[in-house]
């Protein structure tokens, strides 16, 4: 585990994945099919754990495909406007899109509509991933969506073996979208692939499950990519907590209870706030106790990147909670 601690000390992240626009309706409680208006900002899972990386003081590069038109620009801009470098974004022409989420601020019937038809994030290519400088980061960051076409899927394996050549631990979120898949074979064959090359591995207990075969077989699941000596793996059972399992031990955390406002962008907000964390050298509990509540702090706002939490306002949130529920 040391080096991959190592490695997130240096609090500076290349992370492979897609951005894309979030359009989201306006004012909050508005259903999408009845807006006159919409917010926009950044969105896609991995463009998200940047900007909160970010916003909580650390340094994060993505790598990824936009589309060579003003929504690609417009993602770029918005990437720039966090603090996450671009240079190793490539704009392609051609009929490849980035993605839109379409979605609304409430709870009740929520609705999120994503447009990934010839997705643009799935042309990242080995010769994108060979030009990044490894050695400029300490770790590198992957959420599971890259996986699931040609060529990225590939190239980001080319970057995993990249990323060991030079050093660096592989930090993975499964985030598992049935609907990019070719079939939930292939799914579960390649995204436990991407697991078994992992060092700190993040998902919920429908994940974990999906990759098992079953969800009452998803904590042995966990429990099995743990075993490794020196990985870390995080199990989320949403409103029941988390288990963290490393070096053998089962730490259990509660969460940090919101009125909610959407259900979308918690797990990135939580990748990017338990990253911080340990970048700061906190112990594996407190950093995780620390992403559940920007988890929860971004649930309970409109939008995913402009909800990510400072450090600041992470602080006055833990001020201001009561606390984690028992486990």
């Amino acid at each position: 585990m040391s080096s991959l601690m190592d490695g997130i000390r240096k609090n500076s992240f290349v992370v492979f994945g897609r951005a894309g626009m979030d359009m989201f309706a306006d004012p909050p409680g508005t259903k999408a099919e009845h807006a006159e208006s919409f917010r926009s900002d950044l969105g896609g899972s991995s463009a998200n754990i940047c900007a909160g990386l970010c916003k909580l003081g650390a340094r994060s590069a993505l790598v990824t495909s936009i589309s060579d038109d003003a929504v690609g620009r417009f993602c770029r801009n918005r990437l720039a406007h966090y603090g996450v470098e671009t240079q190793y974004l490539r704009s392609l022409p051609g009929e490849a899109r980035i993605s839109l989420a379409v979605y609304e601020s409430t709870m009740e019937d929520f609705q999120l509509v994503i447009y990934r038809n010839n997705a643009v994030d799935f042309q990242v290519t080995e010769a994108d991933v060979d030009r990044v400088d490894y050695g400029d980061f300490g770790a590198l960051i992957t959420a599971g969506t890259v996986f699931a076409a040609e060529p990225s899927r590939g190239s980001t394996f080319r970057a995993f073996e990249n990323a060991r050549k030079a050093g660096l631990p592989v930090i993975f979120d499964i985030d598992y979208r049935p609907y990019s898949w070719p079939s939930p074979e292939v799914a579960a064959e390649v995204l436990s692939r991407a697991g078994e090359e992992s060092d700190l591995i993040v998902g919920n207990d429908e994940e974990f499950g999906f990759m098992a075969g079953g969800i009452d077989k998803g904590l042995d699941k966990a429990r099995e990519l743990a075993s490794r000596p020196g990985r870390i793996v995080i199990y989320k059972m949403g409103h029941e907590g988390a288990v963290t399992l490393a070096d053998g031990q089962e730490i259990r955390t509660g969460i940090y209870p919101v009125t909610a406002v959407k259900p979308n962008g918690a797990g990135d907000s939580f990748m990017a706030g338990l990253l911080a964390g340990l970048a700061e050298g906190r112990d594996l509990r407190d950093a995780v106790l620390r992403g559940s509540a920007c988890a929860s702090i971004v649930v309970s706002q409109p939008g995913c990147a402009p909800a990510m939490p400072t450090t600041e306002a992470l602080e006055r949130f833990l001020a201001s909670h009561p606390g984690p529920t028992p486990v």
